[in-house]
């Protein structure tokens, strides 16, 4: 059992008010894109470039799969420092960098001024917004002092309030004041470091083991990527994951030889009500066929109306339990050492 003792010991940047309060964030984050005013007509725009890398690009990867089965128009994630092929003057390319400092995203945000694309910008500051206010392009400012990967709320709904101003999905806001008072119910809860707490109790199980995540491409597989990466950069710790049914074809059959190690993995499956019927159905069967070779399944499932709801609350209890694990492990999850000291070597000359 860990005390509140403990977190106050290893939580050095206290990140336990952050997730706490991230029903406020939302509703800040809301407040952002909802005083955004568009100055120009996107409705000639063919295609979204969201450009960002790690915590400032999850956003854009969330709302492109929440909305990939409304949207008529193709939207592309893009973790890179240049920009795909078809990027031209019937582009919208969204430059996300939470530091604004970014040198993937300023490489990409250079690219597109010089092809003539549509350029909004989302960041707290740095090089990327003197840029933006410097060539007169739309930009979102939201408030410093996060990591990046704690400022989920300022990366997404800003961009699906934008996206629904351009006209080009409906309007969120019912579905957002339902995920607002959710995840402060679930606050309530995660903050009490006790059995009775699901986080909690998830992390104890993951502790010790390395977790490997499974879910469906069509819906979760984002809620996937961020479980991965808080364990990842919270918990300094390794995590993997897959998706269904692309897994069935290949890493299912991993699951054989070496069979000690097998039982140092711990499987932890995610699903949605609304998933197909056949995913459900290859789920089901996976599960059953791991079962012998696992150290653990887990089974996690979102609850909610809606599927942003449902997102919203699996990807909630993978941050508190990316959270509980440092502690277990006698880690701050703040500090990134690992990252930090690569950006170091990389502007060494």
């Amino acid at each position: 059992m860990i005390t509140e003792k403990d977190i106050k010991l290893y939580d050095n940047s206290n990140m336990f008010d952050v997730l706490t309060d991230f029903s406020a964030q939302i509703k800040e984050a809301c407040d952002i894109g909802n005083s955004i005013k568009l100055e120009n007509d996107y409705k000639l725009v063919k295609n979204i470039i969201i450009c960002g890398m790690g915590g400032s690009a999850i956003g854009g990867d969330l709302l492109r799969s929440l909305i990939k089965f409304e949207i008529k128009i193709p939207v592309y994630v893009n973790r890179n420092y240049r920009l795909p092929a078809f990027a031209g003057k019937d582009s919208l390319v969204i430059a996300s960098s939470y530091s604004g400092n970014t040198e993937e995203t300023l490489s990409a945000y250079r690219e597109a001024a010089e092809k003539g694309c549509r350029i909004v910008c989302i960041s707290s500051g740095g090089k990327l917004s003197l840029l933006a206010q410097n060539e007169n392009r739309l930009l979102i400012t939201v408030p410093k002092g996060y990591q990046p990967r704690c400022a989920l709320a300022y990366s997404f709904f800003p961009l699906i309030i934008l996206f629904s101003k351009m006209g080009l999905i409906q309007n969120k806001s019912g579905e957002t004041e339902a995920i607002k008072a959710r995840m402060k119910m679930r606050s309530e809860k995660y903050s009490v470091p006790d059995t009775l707490n699901d986080a909690y109790n998830t992390a104890l199980h993951i502790q010790g083991k390395i977790p490997v995540i499974y879910s469906s491409t069509d819906l979760l597989d984002i809620a996937n990527l961020r479980m991965r990466g808080q364990i990842n950069e919270n918990a300094k710790s390794l995590a993997y994951g897959n998706l269904l049914p692309e897994m069935n074809h290949n890493e299912i059959v991993g699951w054989q030889n070496n069979e000690s190690l097998l039982k140092e993995f711990i499987v932890v499956s995610l699903s949605d009500k609304d998933d197909l019927p056949q995913i459900k159905k290859r789920r089901e069967i996976t599960l059953e066929m791991l079962k012998p070779y696992a150290g653990m399944i887990l089974e996690i499932e979102g609850e909610g109306e809606s599927l942003m709801e449902r997102i919203f609350d699996i990807i909630y209890l993978g941050d508190w339990v990316s959270f509980y694990l440092a502690i277990m492990y006698k880690t701050d999850p703040t500090p990134v050492e690992k990252i930090n000291y690569l950006k170091s070597k990389l502007t060494e000359n």
